[in-house]
């Protein structure tokens, strides 16, 4: 963990419900969404659980549902029906009475980057910016050359604005704001979809090193499941807002169930044919 961050932070002993070790940290039942009373459903009674510690892939063709999702799990949208815990407490509950805490535990890096950093701040505010407004204190500047560093970025980005950076960078620059504040669980979505496929693998071998480097559950979304496959050890697969097939990676990527994840994996295995054919 960089140097001038405090440990991650635990629940409070008073507000957590007691959670054993074995129980999800985020559990979903029958969940069910959509924007308006008269507008079609974006989610369709999804039921999944998080365990602590895991990282798990939700994967799934465009509308399917999958980002949506995410933003009700780390409380950006609200459920219509059905039931989102975080460590054994509703969501909702949580944003009620303590809703800093649960923002700093449950971060969220938006699948483009150079539209979630503000173009007019340098990097070294945007990275302060979570910290400021949810924990309420000045940031120091080895601290964000500490996180900087953690992401692979040299702290001199720090005086730089976003137009100055390359995509690769952005998404690190990124990745290292809702690092700040220390999330328990940090939800990534789309996190490669916009870089070359060079800086992809980069950026996939640096969410592995941070999940085990700073103890985090990942949950990451994409269309692609490869991708998910290789980061993850669990995978969603959604479709039309619900849950086609779920398991654990292995099982999923070579005993597929459903017909539409049987097509995915087939296609998966087509590009990774093809794209080992054109390095040889």
């Amino acid at each position: 963990m960089p140097a001038g961050t405090r440990p991650r932070r635990r629940l409070e002993p008073a507000e957590a419900l007691e959670v054993s070790a074995m129980a999800p940290l985020v559990d979903v039942g029958d969940l069910s969404f959509r924007y308006g009373t008269h507008q079609p459903w974006v989610l369709r009674s999804v039921s999944l659980s998080v365990p602590r510690g895991a990282a798990v892939g939700i994967v799934g063709e465009s509308g399917s549902g999958k980002s949506t999702l995410i933003r009700v799990l780390c409380g950006l949208l609200t459920a219509t029906a059905g039931a989102v815990t975080y460590a054994g407490r509703d969501i909702g509950d949580w944003l009620a009475r303590h809703p800093r805490q649960f923002r700093r535990d449950n971060q969220l890096v938006f699948q483009s980057p150079a539209s979630s950093l503000d173009p007019r701040m340098r990097v070294r505010r945007s990275v302060a910016e979570p910290v400021r407004a949810l924990e309420r204190r000045r940031v120091a500047d080895d601290e964000l050359a500490s996180w900087l560093t953690l992401v692979g970025l040299d702290p001199s980005v720090l005086d730089r604005y976003p137009h100055q950076l390359s995509g690769g960078q952005l998404q690190r620059v990124a990745i290292a704001r809702s690092l700040s504040v220390n999330p328990g669980v940090l939800y990534a979505d789309e996190p490669t979809s916009a870089l070359d496929v060079s800086v992809q693998a980069q950026v996939l071998n640096l969410l592995m090193d941070l999940r085990a480097r700073l103890g985090l559950t990942l949950v990451m979304v994409s269309h692609d499941l490869a991708v998910v496959s290789r980061v993850c050890e669990q995978i969603v697969v959604m479709r039309g807002g619900a849950i086609v097939e779920a398991g654990p990676t292995a099982a999923v990527m070579h005993n597929p169930a459903a017909e539409y994840t049987r097509a995915l994996v087939d296609a998966a295995r087509a590009v990774s044919l093809a794209a080992s054919r054109s390095a040889s």
